[in-house]
């Protein structure tokens, strides 16, 4: 998914969509819907808006979506104090899932033997997922350095 129709996304998704989140943002519904509707050419979504999309919502969707787009991955820096062994198993089993789900979309992609573009799209977003886990896992073990506590 591109930026541009993350944004729209995450603005409808909100609960009360635009209606409920534009005045948290400081901004009318209407002006916010124009500004995430991805066919408006009139209004754009600024930078400083997106991020306090991002904040007030609690969904950071835009920002992996910008991220993917630049060929990044973001991962969530673990907090020391919730670093654990027990932590670091549930990231090891969360990796096997994100690889597994790989398999299954790769499976679903040729089962008619015809590729195409929608497959292509799912299989990348489940390489990403994985991606994400594989750093989330490595920050994890990284946070339980000793004498960094």
């Amino acid at each position: 998914m591109n930026i541009l129709d993350t944004a729209h996304a995450v603005a409808h998704n909100y609960p009360g969509g635009c209606e409920s989140l534009a005045p948290r943002i400081g901004m009318s519904a209407a002006v916010l819907r124009s500004k995430v509707n991805p066919n408006t050419d009139t209004h754009k979504l600024t930078l400083q808006e997106a991020v306090r999309i991002t904040d007030v919502t609690g969904d950071e969707a835009i920002l992996e979506a910008w991220a993917q787009e630049r060929g990044l991955a973001l991962v969530r820096m673990p907090a020391a104090e919730h670093c654990s062994d027990s932590a670091v198993l549930e990231l090891m089993a969360k990796t096997w899932e994100t690889n597994g789900e790989i398999g299954k979309e790769v499976n679903r992609t040729f089962e008619d033997g015809v590729v195409e573009s929608h497959e292509v799209t799912r299989v990348k977003d489940r390489i990403w997922e994985h991606i994400r886990t594989l750093f989330g896992l490595h920050s994890r073990i990284e946070g339980m350095v000793e004498g960094k506590r």
